[in-house]
């Protein structure tokens, strides 16, 4: 049993889900099936390196293959069928399977907003007296989650991009422990935040640029974890089941208000922690969603949904530590209260090594979440340079908090806007 599966809203059209594939013996064969937003694969999309098709430089192709009935999606996937077959990896005890195309039924969705999974189906045959199996696919399809059924014990696994399984039993009794399952579901918490994560980055940035001080960030970051853990957990057992067309806003809102209150004050309000509690169980709410895409093992929930949590903590410290990185020495300057141009300089020269480490980042469009990261990590270091070159003793909070924080707030008001209206 899976636990969390089906606690989400429709997603949106243009995000990249992950595919989920179950497997069962049937016979004297293999039955897979595959669980997928079959317009991405045909689009010819890279989902390693894609969170939402617009991002893509098949987007057009993408939405024409969306707007397609049923019928018609059907009748292109069975042209595109052997070229699927060819990225499929599947071996019994080392041997490579024949793989058979039984069926795909897509799912009946008329709102072109909303993505449409569809259900692949395809067969192995099993050799006599096979005992093992591996199952992978290429990178560009993305992560899959494999799950076995119809046995004791069953494999249960998150593979990475283009990775293999281990060799599974075909008689079950590989369920991952609890340890492992911990380990796995950390990098999943990880990614999530790490370049997916663009609105749960800049709420967490509007929490860094309130204060040089240790203390307030401290207060605000172990508020923020108590809460999104409670809802994290409530959500994914069930019990908590808000829609993402009020939580995405929300959570965007909750990112205008932090970045608006930085520019009033430079420490911590008495009413901000409780504030930012507040904020923390809507994003937990958003964390769920990923969880909600593929569900967690009832045997191993509590491992894999704090190796999920960890992952998201580890995220959001490294955030954290490379803007740290970028403008510690641009505090110590205001501090002083004295111009210093040759530090301004050597941030002019990081500012335009990372420029050049965007522009052929700019030409993949498929890299649409990390280019940002980049190019804000770009902008953040000029404007160090420029608080460097001014003698003021509020020249950091000044010339780097204040105008990032507006930059914050002003990119998530648009997409307040956004969630709500286009």
């Amino acid at each position: 049993m899976l636990i969390g599966q089906g606690l989400l809203t429709q997603s949106q059209a243009h995000e990249v889900l992950p595919s989920i594939a179950k497997m069962e013996q049937v016979g004297d064969t293999l039955q897979f099936d595959v669980e997928l937003v079959v317009e991405g694969f045909l689009a010819g999309i890279d989902q390693t390196t894609t969170t939402d098709t617009n991002d893509a430089p098949q987007a057009e192709e993408y939405d024409t293959l969306r707007a397609l009935d049923a019928a018609e999606l059907a009748e292109r996937f069975d042209a595109f069928w052997p070229q699927m077959a060819e990225n499929l990896r599947v071996t019994l005890d080392g041997a490579p399977a024949e793989l058979t195309f039984q069926s795909l039924v897509v799912q009946d969705e008329d709102n072109l907003d909303l993505a449409r999974r569809s259900v692949l189906t395809f067969t192995a045959a099993i050799p006599e007296g096979a005992e093992k199996i591996q199952v992978g696919w290429a990178s560009v399809y993305g992560a899959l989650i494999l799950r076995q059924e119809g046995v004791d014990a069953p494999f249960d696994g998150y593979l990475e991009a283009g990775a293999d399984s281990d060799p599974i039993t075909l008689a079950g009794g590989d369920q991952a422990g609890p340890w492992q399952t911990f380990v796995n579901y950390i990098p999943v918490g990880f990614d999530h935040i790490v370049p997916k994560g663009l609105d749960h980055i800049l709420f967490v940035l509007g929490l860094f640029f309130l204060s040089t001080r240790m203390k307030p960030l401290l207060w605000q970051i172990s508020a923020f974890t108590l809460a999104h853990t409670i809802t994290l957990a409530l959500a994914s057992l069930g019990y908590v089941n808000v829609p993402g067309s009020i939580v995405e806003p929300l959570i965007a809102l909750s990112i205008v208000y932090v970045a608006v209150e930085n520019l009033y004050t430079d420490g911590l309000s008495p009413w901000r922690p409780f504030i930012i509690f507040g904020f923390g169980l809507l994003h937990g709410l958003g964390f769920a969603s990923v969880l909600g895409d593929f569900g967690l093992p009832e045997a191993s929930f509590i491992p894999a949904l704090i190796g999920f949590n960890i992952g998201v903590e580890i995220g959001q410290l490294a955030v954290i530590a490379v803007v740290y990185l970028c403008v510690f020495k641009a505090i110590e300057n205001a501090k002083n209260g004295e111009a210093d141009k040759p530090l301004s300089a050597l941030y002019l020269m990081a500012m335009l090594i990372v420029i050049v480490l965007l522009i052929p980042m700019s030409e993949f469009a498929s890299y649409g979440d990390l280019a940002l990261l980049v190019a804000a990590t770009a902008i953040i270091l000029g404007l160090c340079a420029a608080s460097c070159s001014v003698p003021r003793f509020e020249g950091y909070r000044e010339i780097v908090a204040m105008p990032a924080s507006i930059l914050i707030g002003v990119v998530a008001a648009y997409w307040c806007v956004e969630r709500v209206f286009l």
